[in-house]
Protein backbone atom coordinates (compact mmCIF):
# COMPACT_ATOMS: atom_id res chain seq x y z
CA UNK A 1 0.00 0.00 0.00
CA UNK A 2 1.36 3.42 -1.02
CA UNK A 3 1.03 6.39 1.31
CA UNK A 4 1.03 9.89 -0.16
CA UNK A 5 3.45 12.29 1.50
CA UNK A 6 2.03 15.28 -0.36
CA UNK A 7 0.21 17.97 1.68
CA UNK A 8 -2.31 18.05 -1.18
CA UNK A 9 -3.64 14.71 0.08
CA UNK A 10 -4.98 16.53 3.15
CA UNK A 11 -6.78 19.24 1.19
CA UNK A 12 -10.33 19.53 -0.13
CA UNK A 13 -11.05 19.74 -3.85
CA UNK A 14 -10.08 23.10 -5.36
CA UNK A 15 -13.38 25.03 -5.23
CA UNK A 16 -13.28 26.64 -8.64
CA UNK A 17 -12.89 23.27 -10.36
CA UNK A 18 -16.44 22.55 -9.23
CA UNK A 19 -17.86 25.33 -11.43
CA UNK A 20 -16.87 23.83 -14.77
CA UNK A 21 -20.39 22.59 -15.54
CA UNK A 22 -22.09 25.83 -14.54
CA UNK A 23 -19.58 27.85 -16.55
CA UNK A 24 -20.23 25.71 -19.62
CA UNK A 25 -23.98 26.29 -19.23
CA UNK A 26 -23.56 30.05 -18.74
CA UNK A 27 -21.18 30.37 -21.69
CA UNK A 28 -23.82 28.82 -23.97
CA UNK A 29 -26.16 31.78 -23.40
CA UNK A 30 -26.83 33.65 -26.69
CA UNK A 31 -25.61 36.89 -25.12
CA UNK A 32 -22.42 35.31 -23.85
CA UNK A 33 -21.02 34.65 -20.38
CA UNK A 34 -21.19 37.19 -17.56
CA UNK A 35 -18.56 35.96 -15.12
CA UNK A 36 -19.25 37.29 -11.61
CA UNK A 37 -17.57 34.37 -9.85
CA UNK A 38 -13.85 34.69 -9.13
CA UNK A 39 -13.59 38.46 -8.77
CA UNK A 40 -10.59 39.11 -10.99
CA UNK A 41 -10.07 42.78 -11.91
CA UNK A 42 -10.97 43.76 -15.48
CA UNK A 43 -10.22 47.48 -15.53
CA UNK A 44 -6.90 48.91 -16.79
CA UNK A 45 -3.80 49.38 -14.68
CA UNK A 46 -3.30 53.14 -14.46
CA UNK A 47 -0.55 54.74 -16.53
CA UNK A 48 1.79 55.90 -13.70
CA UNK A 49 1.97 52.34 -12.35
CA UNK A 50 2.76 50.89 -15.77
CA UNK A 51 5.32 53.62 -16.38
CA UNK A 52 7.05 52.86 -13.05
CA UNK A 53 7.13 49.17 -13.98
CA UNK A 54 8.77 49.88 -17.31
CA UNK A 55 11.25 52.38 -15.93
CA UNK A 56 12.53 49.75 -13.49
CA UNK A 57 12.74 46.98 -16.08
CA UNK A 58 16.56 47.16 -16.29
CA UNK A 59 17.04 45.42 -12.92
CA UNK A 60 19.49 42.55 -13.43
CA UNK A 61 20.33 41.94 -9.77
CA UNK A 62 18.46 40.03 -7.08
CA UNK A 63 15.90 41.95 -5.04
CA UNK A 64 15.83 41.60 -1.25
CA UNK A 65 13.17 39.68 0.64
CA UNK A 66 12.56 42.70 2.87
CA UNK A 67 11.94 44.92 -0.15
CA UNK A 68 13.35 48.39 -0.68
CA UNK A 69 13.22 51.08 1.98
CA UNK A 70 11.17 53.15 -0.47
CA UNK A 71 8.55 50.41 -0.84
CA UNK A 72 8.11 49.92 2.88
CA UNK A 73 8.02 53.68 3.39
CA UNK A 74 5.26 54.02 0.76
CA UNK A 75 3.28 51.26 2.46
CA UNK A 76 3.48 52.83 5.92
CA UNK A 77 2.66 56.20 4.37
CA UNK A 78 -0.49 54.78 2.79
CA UNK A 79 -1.59 53.20 6.08
CA UNK A 80 -1.07 56.47 7.92
CA UNK A 81 -2.75 58.59 5.26
CA UNK A 82 -5.72 56.35 4.47
CA UNK A 83 -6.27 54.41 7.69
CA UNK A 84 -4.92 56.40 10.61
CA UNK A 85 -2.00 54.08 11.44
CA UNK A 86 0.88 56.45 12.04
CA UNK A 87 2.95 54.37 14.48
CA UNK A 88 4.07 51.46 12.26
CA UNK A 89 7.84 51.25 11.81
CA UNK A 90 8.75 50.56 8.18
CA UNK A 91 11.11 47.82 9.36
CA UNK A 92 8.05 45.87 10.53
CA UNK A 93 6.73 45.38 7.01
CA UNK A 94 7.27 42.52 4.57
CA UNK A 95 6.23 42.46 0.91
CA UNK A 96 4.64 39.18 -0.16
CA UNK A 97 3.98 37.51 -3.51
CA UNK A 98 0.33 38.47 -3.40
CA UNK A 99 -1.72 37.93 -0.26
CA UNK A 100 -2.83 34.37 -1.01
CA UNK A 101 0.75 33.08 -0.78
CA UNK A 102 1.03 34.50 2.74
CA UNK A 103 -2.41 33.30 3.84
CA UNK A 104 -1.78 29.78 2.57
CA UNK A 105 1.65 29.44 4.14
CA UNK A 106 1.42 31.50 7.33
CA UNK A 107 0.59 28.59 9.70
CA UNK A 108 3.62 26.68 8.46
CA UNK A 109 5.82 29.78 8.51
CA UNK A 110 4.82 30.35 12.14
CA UNK A 111 5.87 26.78 12.94
CA UNK A 112 2.39 25.35 13.49
CA UNK A 113 1.75 21.67 12.96
CA UNK A 114 -0.04 18.60 14.29
CA UNK A 115 -2.04 19.34 17.44
CA UNK A 116 -2.16 23.09 16.86
CA UNK A 117 -5.51 24.82 16.38
CA UNK A 118 -6.12 27.60 13.84
CA UNK A 119 -9.37 29.52 14.24
CA UNK A 120 -11.00 30.73 11.01
CA UNK A 121 -14.31 32.56 10.51
CA UNK A 122 -17.55 30.56 10.25
CA UNK A 123 -17.89 31.75 6.65
CA UNK A 124 -14.39 32.14 5.30
CA UNK A 125 -12.08 32.50 2.34
CA UNK A 126 -11.12 28.84 1.68
CA UNK A 127 -7.37 29.46 1.87
CA UNK A 128 -7.47 29.95 5.66
CA UNK A 129 -8.54 26.32 6.02
CA UNK A 130 -6.11 25.18 3.34
CA UNK A 131 -3.20 26.89 5.10
CA UNK A 132 -4.00 25.17 8.39
CA UNK A 133 -4.46 21.76 6.78
CA UNK A 134 -1.31 21.98 4.67
CA UNK A 135 0.70 22.68 7.85
CA UNK A 136 -0.89 19.66 9.54
CA UNK A 137 -2.79 21.89 12.01
CA UNK A 138 -6.50 21.72 12.83
CA UNK A 139 -8.82 24.46 11.52
CA UNK A 140 -11.79 25.36 13.73
CA UNK A 141 -14.59 27.58 12.45
CA UNK A 142 -15.74 30.09 15.05
CA UNK A 143 -16.79 33.73 15.16
CA UNK A 144 -16.87 33.72 18.96
CA UNK A 145 -13.59 32.97 20.73
CA UNK A 146 -15.16 32.74 24.18
CA UNK A 147 -17.02 29.61 23.08
CA UNK A 148 -13.96 27.62 22.09
CA UNK A 149 -13.88 25.72 25.40
CA UNK A 150 -10.66 23.86 26.11
CA UNK A 151 -9.18 24.54 22.68
CA UNK A 152 -6.35 27.03 22.80
CA UNK A 153 -5.56 28.26 19.28
CA UNK A 154 -2.10 29.28 18.19
CA UNK A 155 -3.43 31.41 15.33
CA UNK A 156 -6.72 33.30 14.90
CA UNK A 157 -7.72 34.56 11.46
CA UNK A 158 -10.12 37.48 11.16
CA UNK A 159 -11.26 39.01 7.88
CA UNK A 160 -12.77 42.48 7.72
CA UNK A 161 -14.15 43.38 5.26
CA UNK A 162 -15.09 39.76 4.79
CA UNK A 163 -14.64 37.74 1.67
CA UNK A 164 -17.30 36.56 0.78
CA UNK A 165 -19.92 38.35 2.90
CA UNK A 166 -18.65 41.94 2.93
CA UNK A 167 -19.22 42.13 6.67
CA UNK A 168 -17.22 44.79 8.53
CA UNK A 169 -16.18 44.03 12.11
CA UNK A 170 -16.62 47.00 14.47
CA UNK A 171 -13.74 48.39 16.49
CA UNK A 172 -15.17 46.99 19.73
CA UNK A 173 -15.24 43.45 18.35
CA UNK A 174 -11.71 43.70 16.96
CA UNK A 175 -10.40 44.99 20.29
CA UNK A 176 -12.04 42.08 22.15
CA UNK A 177 -10.40 39.59 19.77
CA UNK A 178 -7.01 41.23 20.36
CA UNK A 179 -7.44 41.19 24.14
CA UNK A 180 -8.61 37.56 24.17
CA UNK A 181 -5.81 36.37 21.88
CA UNK A 182 -3.11 38.10 23.87
CA UNK A 183 -4.48 36.64 27.10
CA UNK A 184 -4.27 33.16 25.56
CA UNK A 185 -0.95 33.54 23.74
CA UNK A 186 -2.42 33.43 20.22
CA UNK A 187 -1.37 35.34 17.12
CA UNK A 188 -4.12 37.31 15.39
CA UNK A 189 -3.77 37.56 11.62
CA UNK A 190 -6.15 40.09 10.10
CA UNK A 191 -6.89 39.80 6.37
CA UNK A 192 -7.64 43.38 5.32
CA UNK A 193 -7.30 43.07 1.56
CA UNK A 194 -10.57 44.97 0.95
CA UNK A 195 -9.98 47.73 3.50
CA UNK A 196 -10.08 50.48 0.86
CA UNK A 197 -13.53 49.41 -0.32
CA UNK A 198 -15.93 50.36 2.46
CA UNK A 199 -19.47 51.22 1.30
CA UNK A 200 -22.00 51.21 4.13
CA UNK A 201 -19.37 50.89 6.87
CA UNK A 202 -15.78 52.05 7.30
CA UNK A 203 -13.33 49.16 7.82
CA UNK A 204 -10.69 49.60 10.53
CA UNK A 205 -7.32 47.87 10.62
CA UNK A 206 -6.30 45.70 13.52
CA UNK A 207 -3.17 47.89 13.73
CA UNK A 208 -5.22 51.02 14.40
CA UNK A 209 -4.57 52.36 17.91
CA UNK A 210 -8.29 52.14 18.77
CA UNK A 211 -7.97 48.37 18.30
CA UNK A 212 -4.37 47.60 19.23
CA UNK A 213 -3.85 50.25 21.89
CA UNK A 214 -0.78 51.29 19.95
CA UNK A 215 0.88 47.93 20.65
CA UNK A 216 1.28 45.48 17.75
CA UNK A 217 2.39 42.52 19.86
CA UNK A 218 0.87 39.26 18.51
CA UNK A 219 -0.76 41.11 15.60
CA UNK A 220 -0.27 40.71 11.86
CA UNK A 221 -2.16 42.66 9.20
CA UNK A 222 -2.36 41.41 5.61
CA UNK A 223 -2.94 43.80 2.69
CA UNK A 224 -3.03 43.56 -1.08
CA UNK A 225 -2.87 45.81 -4.14
CA UNK A 226 -4.80 43.34 -6.29
CA UNK A 227 -8.26 44.88 -5.99
CA UNK A 228 -7.66 48.53 -4.99
CA UNK A 229 -5.19 49.06 -7.86
CA UNK A 230 -6.16 46.32 -10.37
CA UNK A 231 -2.81 44.60 -9.76
CA UNK A 232 -3.91 40.99 -9.31
CA UNK A 233 -1.59 40.05 -12.17
CA UNK A 234 1.36 41.76 -10.47
CA UNK A 235 1.07 39.68 -7.25
CA UNK A 236 1.79 42.33 -4.62
CA UNK A 237 0.83 41.92 -0.97
CA UNK A 238 2.14 42.91 2.44
CA UNK A 239 2.20 41.61 5.98
CA UNK A 240 3.01 43.98 8.84
CA UNK A 241 2.73 44.35 12.59
CA UNK A 242 4.51 42.66 15.50
CA UNK A 243 8.26 43.38 15.16
CA UNK A 244 9.25 39.98 16.57
CA UNK A 245 6.91 38.04 14.27
CA UNK A 246 7.92 40.06 11.22
CA UNK A 247 11.58 39.48 12.11
CA UNK A 248 11.05 35.72 12.34
CA UNK A 249 9.12 35.65 9.07
CA UNK A 250 11.83 37.70 7.37
CA UNK A 251 14.57 35.26 8.40
CA UNK A 252 12.57 32.26 7.21
CA UNK A 253 11.53 33.89 3.95
CA UNK A 254 15.17 34.73 3.20
CA UNK A 255 15.88 31.00 3.23
CA UNK A 256 12.83 30.30 1.08
CA UNK A 257 13.66 33.00 -1.44
CA UNK A 258 10.32 34.83 -1.31
CA UNK A 259 11.42 37.94 -3.23
CA UNK A 260 9.20 40.48 -4.96
CA UNK A 261 10.83 41.50 -8.23
CA UNK A 262 12.39 44.96 -8.42
CA UNK A 263 10.15 46.25 -11.27
CA UNK A 264 7.06 45.07 -9.37
CA UNK A 265 8.28 46.85 -6.25
CA UNK A 266 8.64 50.06 -8.27
CA UNK A 267 5.09 49.65 -9.59
CA UNK A 268 3.83 49.03 -6.06
CA UNK A 269 5.42 52.28 -4.85
CA UNK A 270 3.60 54.18 -7.59
CA UNK A 271 0.32 52.51 -6.60
CA UNK A 272 0.73 53.19 -2.88
CA UNK A 273 1.75 56.83 -3.39
CA UNK A 274 -1.26 57.72 -5.57
CA UNK A 275 -4.77 57.92 -4.13
CA UNK A 276 -6.52 59.24 -7.23
CA UNK A 277 -6.60 55.95 -9.12
CA UNK A 278 -8.03 54.19 -6.06
CA UNK A 279 -10.86 56.72 -5.83
CA UNK A 280 -11.56 56.35 -9.54
CA UNK A 281 -11.73 52.57 -9.22
CA UNK A 282 -13.97 52.86 -6.16
CA UNK A 283 -16.33 54.92 -8.27
CA UNK A 284 -16.53 52.21 -10.93
CA UNK A 285 -17.21 49.52 -8.35
CA UNK A 286 -19.80 51.62 -6.56
CA UNK A 287 -21.80 52.09 -9.76
CA UNK A 288 -21.65 48.36 -10.54
CA UNK A 289 -22.58 47.50 -6.96
CA UNK A 290 -25.64 49.76 -7.04
CA UNK A 291 -26.83 48.36 -10.36
CA UNK A 292 -26.36 44.71 -9.40
CA UNK A 293 -27.90 45.13 -5.94
CA UNK A 294 -31.03 46.73 -7.39
CA UNK A 295 -31.33 44.05 -10.07
CA UNK A 296 -30.85 41.19 -7.61
CA UNK A 297 -33.37 42.56 -5.12
CA UNK A 298 -35.92 43.16 -7.89
CA UNK A 299 -35.41 39.54 -8.98
CA UNK A 300 -36.26 38.22 -5.50
CA UNK A 301 -32.82 37.96 -3.93
CA UNK A 302 -32.00 39.18 -0.42
CA UNK A 303 -28.59 40.72 0.12
CA UNK A 304 -26.90 40.05 3.47
CA UNK A 305 -24.09 42.15 5.00
CA UNK A 306 -22.18 43.33 1.90
CA UNK A 307 -21.17 46.53 3.72
CA UNK A 308 -17.80 46.60 2.01
CA UNK A 309 -15.58 44.76 -0.43
CA UNK A 310 -16.09 43.53 -3.97
CA UNK A 311 -19.00 41.14 -3.55
CA UNK A 312 -22.72 40.93 -2.90
CA UNK A 313 -23.72 38.07 -0.59
CA UNK A 314 -27.14 37.09 -1.89
CA UNK A 315 -29.77 34.43 -1.24
CA UNK A 316 -33.15 33.27 -2.51
CA UNK A 317 -33.65 31.00 0.49
CA UNK A 318 -32.80 27.90 -1.54
CA UNK A 319 -29.71 25.66 -1.76
CA UNK A 320 -26.76 27.48 -3.28
CA UNK A 321 -26.45 24.87 -6.03
CA UNK A 322 -30.00 25.65 -7.19
CA UNK A 323 -29.24 29.36 -7.35
CA UNK A 324 -26.04 28.72 -9.31
CA UNK A 325 -28.06 26.68 -11.83
CA UNK A 326 -30.69 29.41 -12.04
CA UNK A 327 -28.08 32.08 -12.74
CA UNK A 328 -26.15 29.90 -15.18
CA UNK A 329 -29.31 29.44 -17.25
CA UNK A 330 -29.28 33.23 -17.69
CA UNK A 331 -25.62 33.18 -18.65
CA UNK A 332 -24.39 34.45 -15.26
CA UNK A 333 -21.68 32.65 -13.30
CA UNK A 334 -21.45 33.20 -9.53
CA UNK A 335 -19.73 31.43 -6.64
CA UNK A 336 -21.80 29.17 -4.38
CA UNK A 337 -21.70 30.01 -0.69
CA UNK A 338 -20.73 26.42 0.07
CA UNK A 339 -17.21 27.29 -1.10
CA UNK A 340 -16.87 29.31 2.11
CA UNK A 341 -18.23 26.89 4.68
CA UNK A 342 -21.51 25.30 5.84
CA UNK A 343 -22.86 28.70 6.83
CA UNK A 344 -23.02 29.66 3.17
CA UNK A 345 -25.32 26.80 2.16
CA UNK A 346 -28.09 29.09 0.87
CA UNK A 347 -26.04 32.01 -0.43
CA UNK A 348 -24.09 32.91 -3.55
CA UNK A 349 -21.27 35.42 -3.94
CA UNK A 350 -21.72 37.93 -6.75
CA UNK A 351 -18.54 39.77 -7.77
CA UNK A 352 -18.50 43.39 -8.91
CA UNK A 353 -15.50 42.73 -11.14
CA UNK A 354 -16.98 42.76 -14.61
CA UNK A 355 -17.03 45.47 -17.25
CA UNK A 356 -19.90 47.97 -17.24
CA UNK A 357 -21.27 46.30 -20.37
CA UNK A 358 -21.28 42.84 -18.77
CA UNK A 359 -22.82 44.17 -15.56
CA UNK A 360 -25.57 45.81 -17.58
CA UNK A 361 -26.14 42.50 -19.39
CA UNK A 362 -26.48 40.71 -16.05
CA UNK A 363 -28.98 43.29 -14.81
CA UNK A 364 -31.09 42.92 -17.94
CA UNK A 365 -31.11 39.14 -17.64
CA UNK A 366 -32.07 39.27 -13.96
CA UNK A 367 -35.00 41.48 -14.92
CA UNK A 368 -36.22 38.66 -17.16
Amino acid sequence: MTTSLSPAARLPEFPWDQLIGAKRTAAAHPGGLVDLSIGTPVDPVCTPIRRALGDAANSPGYPTVHGTDALRRSYTGWLARAHGIDHLDERDVLPTLGSKELVASLPAQLGLGAGDVVVIPEIAYPTYEVGALSAGATPVRSDGLAGLGPERPKLVWINSPSNPTGRVLPVEHLAKVVDWARAHGAVVASDECYIDLGWDAQPVSILHPDVSGGDHTNLLAVHSLSKRSNLAGYRVGFVSGDPALIGDLLQLRKHLGFMLSTPIQAAAIAALDDDSHVQAQRGRYEQRRTALAEALESAGYRISNSEAGLYLWATRGEPAAATIERLAADGILAAPGTFYGPGGAQHVRIALTATDERVQAACERLAG
